[in-house]
């Protein structure tokens, strides 16, 4: 399977595409600043706010070993540009990538930003047919105990200097809601989220926020969600709106 990853270099993109890899899958992995090395990840510059960019990233017009328009990455050329005195590489045909994974976030919240994202992933990916994982917000839950208290309105959950934050994942889902013709998942996270160990270990839920059985937090790893994120491509369920939450081993 051929992944895509778009905000490849974050901290979950980055552990999503080291989760694919391991399974065996090829990558595409496209940042404004992709790394390079791994000889199963294909990196491709691209501002995912540059729609035509987009577009010919997922539909596969830019082919193994170059890059998208307006390419800065070290090492990486752009579309069709050729070094004087070189001849043009050997690539490999385009191909569409199997499933596509967004996940971008910004700090402090730029509602249009990521809202525009959404909208050019999901228009690209739904001329091609391919399903989209949306890595959103956990803002757009419900809270547990109280199904119409909105997350992002809970202050137990999101403090106000990350309200922005979580309304703007919240935009994000109404996005994809809206979009009729894509293939679509949100994935929200739990209420905390941060570097850690990879356990394999997570328990899935819909649309309310889960809290760990063990101590009551609402968290996971970004190791364990990047496994919940290729367990969701490699076999995708039928509920539009998922989340995830640390699973302890007893």
């Amino acid at each position: 399977m051929t992944i895509a990853v778009l905000g490849a270099t974050g901290m979950v993109g980055s552990r999503v595409i080291a989760e694919a890899v391991a399974r065996g899958h090829r990558v595409l992995a496209l940042s404004r600043k992709p790394g390079d090395g791994d000889p199963n990840v294909t990196p491709v510059a691209v501002d995912v706010g540059d729609p035509e960019a987009v577009r010919e990233a997922l539909a596969g017009a830019i082919a193994t070993g170059t890059v998208a328009r307006g390419a800065t990455a070290p090492g990486t050329v752009a579309t069709g540009v050729t070094a004087p005195g070189t001849t043009a590489p050997a690539t490999t045909p385009p191909h569409p990538p199997d499933a596509v994974i967004l996940s971008v976030r910004t700090f402090p919240a730029d509602r249009e930003f990521l809202v525009g994202a959404t909208r050019t992933v999901l228009d690209a990916a739904a001329r091609l047919g391919t399903r989209v994982l949306v890595v959103g917000g956990a803002g757009a839950l419900r809270s547990p105990g109280d199904p119409d208290l909105p997350v992002a309105d809970n202050r137990a959950y999101v403090p106000d200097e990350y309200r922005a934050v979580a309304l703007a994942g919240t935009a994000q889902l109404r996005t994809c809601e809206a979009h009729a013709d894509a293939d679509w998942v949100y994935l929200s996270p739990p209420a905390e989220l941060e570097p850690g160990e990879r356990t394999g270990r997570y328990r899935r839920g819909t649309d309310t926020l889960l809290t760990a059985s063990d101590d009551g937090r609402s968290w996971i790893s970004a190791e364990d969600l990047a496994v919940a994120v290729v367990d969701e491509v490699e076999n995708p369920g039928t509920d539009r709106h998922i989340t995830v939450v640390h699973r302890p081993s007893t």
